[in-house]
């Protein structure tokens, strides 16, 4: 096999898959339901937020992009229901509206989470690295359609249909700058933390510190005259 066909090329459809893995990954955690994806993707000639829920996200560094996703108020309400009565809240406590601010700051965090999770694949898979702002959340209105500008320079967009248990949908866009990243040679990608482990770990250590014996303390010559003293 030549040099060529050896060669492994990371493109923009790959990073797409990425983050679409992101998605699905954290929000099938988190409402505890079945997420998925279409298998086919859209090329787009621009992103742009839309009703009724709109969400956008710029990262920056080893490159440039912006992240926007579209829900339908009925898709926001069910993966908000989900995962607020997975976390043990009953039905009664939930807002009834997707145009409230508790499911607004909710969809956010969850955003925030699946971000969080696609920057630390790409900094253990292509070994660079990428900072996001935090995510903002927008109740949009029908009729209004807000461009989002990342300032990139040669962007490429591309839009992937979801799916939630429910057959509710929502759209994700992503615009990056045209790139291509060449593995150079073989190394394996660094495992993903397994957060029950880091927890296990950081109780372990508290309990053998709490149990360690204490030293015994030594006084110094001026310790012990200070105490025959009484001070």
């Amino acid at each position: 096999m030549s040099a060529l066909k050896e060669t492994v090329i990371y493109g923009t459809e790959d990073v797409l898959v990425s983050l679409c893995n992101s998605v699905t990954r954290v929000l099938n955690v988190a409402t505890q339901t079945q997420i998925n994806y279409s298998g086919m993707v859209q090329r787009i000639s621009k992103t742009c937020l839309k009703p009724d829920i709109g969400c956008f996200v710029l990262f920056d560094g080893g490159f440039s992009g912006l992240v926007i996703i579209n829900f339908s108020g009925a898709a926001a309400m069910e993966i908000y229901e989900s995962y607020m009565l997975s976390m043990g809240m009953s039905k009664k406590e939930l807002a009834s509206s997707f145009t409230s601010d508790e499911v607004s700051n909710v969809m956010g965090e969850l955003m925030n989470q699946v971000v969080g999770d696609f920057t630390g694949k790409v900094r253990r898979e292509l070994q660079t690295h990428i900072t996001q702002n935090q995510p903002k959340m927008l109740v949009l209105n029908k009729e209004v359609v807000l461009n989002v500008d990342a300032n990139l320079d040669q962007p490429e967009a591309r839009r992937v249909t979801f799916y939630t248990a429910s057959n509710n949908i929502f759209y994700l866009e992503m615009a990056i700058d045209r790139t291509e990243f060449i593995k150079l040679y073989d190394f394996e990608a660094q495992a993903a933390p397994d957060p029950d482990a880091l927890m296990a770990q950081t109780r372990e250590t508290s309990q053998a510190a709490a149990s360690a014996p204490v030293p015994p303390v030594v006084l110094s010559e001026t310790d012990e005259l200070l105490k025959s003293l009484g001070m």
